[in-house]
C-alpha cells in the first residue's frame, strides 16, 4: 500500500481506531497476504500522517484480535490460521504441514552426547549412563517458527543421526537413513508453560508468552522405545487435535 491515506479527524472516532479499521479491511480484502510482513511502523505512520505511537496502538489492537502476529526481532506479520496439529500414533510434522498446503522445514539448533539420567533411562528403557544423542531442532511452516523440540535417542542405534538430520531436515528421513524404516507414537503428554529466554528467541515470541509442551515417546515397529521428545510450540500458532481410538 503506497501513498497517503486520509483520516477523518472530525468524525469523533479515535485516529488509531480509524487506522486499525483501514488495515483490518485491507487484510480482509487480501491487500496483505497471510504470513506476509507488515510495512514498518514509520512507513505506516507516514502513510497516515501520524506519529509511530498512534500506529503502534492500532497494531497492538489488531494483534490482540489475532489478525497480526508480532515476531520478536523480525517484525509484525499477518497471522495465518493456526496449524491444525493432530496427536495420534503417526504424528509427522512434515506430513501435517504439507497436508495443509504449507511448506515445512527443519533446522538443527544444536546437539551433544549425554549420559541417560533416571528420567531418560525410564522413558527409553535403557540402563542409567547409556550414551544418548540430545538433538535440538526448530520446525518451521511457511517460514514461521512453530516448534522447538529436544529429542533424546540412544547413540548406538543411530550414530549418524545428527549429520543425517542436518542434511535432510526431518527426523523421519534421518531415522530411515539410519536403518529405522518406521516408528509410531506410544504416548503424548500435553501441558503448558511460559516460554524461556532461549526458546523465545528461536520462536520469535516475547518472554511471558505461553507455549504448549508435548512430551512424547516414539517406538520402533517392535515396540522398543526409540525417541523421547519434549516439544515447545507457540500456543497461538497451533491447534492440537487429539483423535479418538
Amino acid at each position: 500500500m503506497t501513498g497517503q491515506s486520509k483520516l477523518d479527524r472530525a468524525a469523533g472516532i479515535a485516529v488509531w481506531r480509524q487506522i486499525m479499521e483501514m488495515l483490518k479491511g485491507e487484510i480482509a480484502a487480501g491487500g496483505y497476504e497471510k504470513g506476509s510482513r507488515l510495512p514498518p511502523e514509520s512507513e505506516i505512520a507516514s502513510r497516515f500522517g501520524v506519529n509511530r505511537h498512534t500506529v503502534r496502538r492500532a497494531i497492538a489492537a489488531l494483534t490482540a484480535e489475532g489478525l497480526l502476529r508480532a515476531d520478536q526481532g523480525r517484525g509484525t506479520f499477518v497471522a495465518s490460521a493456526p496449524l491444525s496439529y493432530p496427536i495420534n500414533a503417526r504424528t509427522r510434522f512434515s506430513e501435517i504441514v504439507s497436508g495443509q498446503d504449507r511448506s515445512p522445514s527443519g533446522r538443527l539448533i544444536g546437539s551433544e552426547i549425554e549420559d541417560a539420567d533416571a528420567l531418560l533411562a525410564q522413558h527409553l528403557e535403557v540402563p542409567l549412563g547409556t550414551p544418548l544423542i540430545r538433538l535440538k531442532t526448530l520446525r518451521v511452516a511457511d517460514s514461521v517458527p512453530m516448534m522447538v523440540g529436544t529429542s533424546w535417542l540412544e547413540q548406538a542405534r543411530v550414530p549418524n543421526l545428527v549429520a543425517d538430520y542436518a542434511e535432510c531436515g526431518t527426523i523421519t528421513e534421518a531415522l530411515r537413513r539410519g536403518g529405522i524404516k518406521d516408528y509410531s507414537r506410544r504416548e503424548s503428554r500435553i501441558s503448558a508453560e511460559l516460554v524461556d529466554t532461549e526458546d523465545a528467541q528461536q520462536l520469535g515470541i516475547a518472554l511471558g508468552h505461553p507455549v504448549v509442551v508435548i512430551e512424547s515417546v516414539n517406538v520402533d515397529p517392535d515396540g522398543r522405545p526409540l525417541q523421547y521428545t519434549r516439544t515447545r510450540a507457540a500456543a497461538d500458532r497451533i491447534q492440537l487435535v487429539v483423535n479418538g481410538e
